[in-house]
């Protein structure tokens, strides 16, 4: 099932969104705009954007709101994936040269930072301060996050328990206030905001153990850098955690010092990757547990549908 049938009930908001996207990075500054037009017309499945719309739609909401926010998380995703590829060193994305490279470090992000900052603006638009107070705190765990990985919060050897909370950081945090904020704006029901925020969390979880997934086994083409990328920066991801623990509990701290070619290729073909299939799965499955307080509709469909879609996914 592709996120184009999933999301045909709110085809037109996500179309109304697109438009937005372009007016909002409208700048005088040539250079910047340019690059950011080519992040946002490059694409992606808007994922955080839709997830923002679907939650506002179980309770009346003001339609101009909506996708407001809808365009504000996914200027935060736009920004986030600009100081990711200056992290990760890497020269491509989705099929375009990254700013990174084409940019110094400086630049790069600085032109991050600017879209945060754009993406705070639009949503103190919408003039509602829980709103805005998520969005505060989300930008903040996005941060400390990445902080907490590349400036040494982390201990050697690092464990299961830092990879959830750094994947929690990254990526669940930035779903999950997409539906904690859309369920805000539609003034659903405080038990109703805090299922979707749940739904949210999950989604983004099972959302990114199914990348750190696909960094194994997906084509170097498709993915647009070298398999298994992760581990051969010294970043260990669940596949790894469960090779490990399969394989050689003892030596987390010498797996480094393997072939990576050959290591790569070996947790690749590995049991690990079921499992950590199995443990998305189980993530998702939390996710479509918590909409049970919603009917049956085309919305809930959708969102169940999501996360059914982000577990089997192919890249």
């Amino acid at each position: 099932m592709s996120t184009n049938s999933i999301l045909a009930p709110i085809q037109s908001d996500l179309q109304a969104v697109e438009i937005r996207l372009r007016e909002s990075i409208r700048l005088d500054y040539a250079p910047l705009a340019n690059v950011f037009e080519t992040l946002i017309e490059s694409g992606g499945k808007r994922i955080r954007p839709a997830l923002a719309i679907l939650a506002s739609k179980f309770h009346p909401a003001d339609q101009d709101k909506m996708v407001t926010l809808a365009v504000a998380t996914e200027l935060v995703h736009a920004a986030t994936l600009i100081h990711d590829d200056l992290i990760d060193k890497s020269p491509v994305r989705r099929g375009s040269p990254t700013i990174s490279s084409r940019w110094s470090g400086t630049a790069t992000v600085l032109a991050g930072d600017y879209l945060l900052a754009r993406a705070a603006d639009i949503s103190a638009s919408i003039e509602n301060f829980r709103v805005m107070r998520i969005f505060a705190r989300t930008l903040m765990t996005i941060c400390e996050g990445e902080i907490r990985q590349d400036f040494g919060g982390a201990h050697w050897p690092p464990n299961r328990a830092e990879y959830y909370h750094h994947i929690e950081s990254k990526t669940a945090s930035l779903f999950s206030a997409a539906t904690e904020g859309g369920a805000v704006l539609s003034g659903a029901p405080d038990a109703e905001i805090a299922a979707l925020k749940t739904f949210g969390h999950n989604l983004g979880m099972a959302f990114q153990v199914v990348d750190d997934i696909l960094d194994f086994t997906a084509d170097a083409r498709e993915l647009g850098k070298p398999v298994g990328s992760d581990l051969r920066q010294g970043t260990f991801t669940l596949p790894v955690f469960y090779y490990i623990e399969q394989n050689s509990p003892a030596q987390a701290g010498d797996i480094l010092s393997e072939d990576l070619d050959r290591l790569v290729n070996t947790v690749r073909n590995s049991s690990a990757i079921d499992a950590s299939k199995a443990e998305a799965r189980r993530f998702a499955k939390v996710a479509q547990d918590a909409l049970a307080v919603f009917p049956d509709n085309e919305y809930r469909r959708a969102l169940s549908g999501l996360a059914t879609y982000v577990v089997d996914r192919t890249l």
